[in-house]
């Protein structure tokens, strides 16, 4: 068995991020960019709020990929506290029992095969940090993703700085062809990161997730529904993802809608 088969794939991605992110700033210091001209004469400032944002981006990518995302808690329950949870689900949509860890899901919560547990509000498996994204570290998700962007994107310029294309193909090939390898690298990097956050900016701000977005169709309690019943608006959106106020149950805010919706048809009968 390869050395490697005992590894986890876990520690290989974060490893290899870890590697990548440094390896790939080693070779914007080596290489003729301005980081290193910055650094030869004398001005220290910008090159040391790069590697701090580098750093910053490596730990809370660390952060984000080793930390609980939203378990739900797999302890049985004392019945009083079932019967509380049932009771503030709307009985047209009954909380469904997991069939893999035969836990109570909560609304927005779903199995995740990859950790092997039910995540609350679940918004996706990512594979390159081999962790859920759920409740608790997708605000840290996003904030991951905008510091990763402003690295890149100084990266990229960078990068592009110490191209020249005024040499023979063959000594450009030699002295700048891991250079400009690294600029395509960061380039793809870049573009990756500018739709991920885009897309999660637009999640957030009209507070449902990834899952719920591909998945309305096959969401018990969304297929029914021609909006989203979790949406309260741009502001108490973000407020609520940000900052976790008000704090309560998804269930509780079902069942908000279900009689601001009751009460909207009423007046309209009337």
């Amino acid at each position: 068995m390869a050395p490697w088969a005992l590894v986890s794939p876990g520690v290989l991605v974060r490893t290899g991020h870890t590697v990548l992110t440094w390896g790939i700033t080693l070779v914007l210091f080596l290489h003729d960019t301005e980081l290193r001209q910055w650094e030869e004469q004398g001005e220290l400032l910008l090159p040391l709020t790069f590697l701090l944002l580098v750093l910053a981006s490596l730990l809370l990518y660390l952060a984000v990929s080793l930390m609980d995302p939203g378990y739900v808690n797999t302890q049985p329950q004392p019945q009083e506290s079932k019967d509380e949870q049932m009771a503030m689900v709307p009985q047209a949509i009954p909380l469904r029992r997991c069939r893999y860890c035969l836990v109570l899901q909560p609304l927005r919560a779903r199995h995740c095969r990859d950790c092997r547990r039910c995540i609350r509000r679940y918004d996706h498996h990512c594979p390159w940090m081999e962790n859920c994204v759920g409740e608790r570290n997708h605000p840290l998700f996003v904030a991951y993703l905008v510091l990763q962007l402003v690295v890149l994107l100084w990266g990229l310029y960078l990068a592009w700085s110490g191209l020249r294309f005024s040499q023979p193909w063959g000594l450009w090939l030699r002295s700048s062809g891991l250079l400009f390898a690294t600029f395509l690298l960061l380039s793809l990097f870049s573009l990756v990161v500018s739709l991920l956050l885009a897309s999660h900016l637009y999640l957030v701000a009209s507070n449902t997730t990834t899952w719920e977005f591909i998945s309305a169709h096959r969401i018990a309690y969304l297929r029914q529904r021609t909006s989203n019943p979790f949406d309260r608006g741009l502001t108490r959106n973000l407020v609520h993802f940000f900052c976790g106020w008000p704090s309560g149950p998804w269930e509780s805010l079902w069942a908000e809608e279900e009689e601001e919706e009751e009460e909207e048809g009423s007046s309209q009968a009337v």
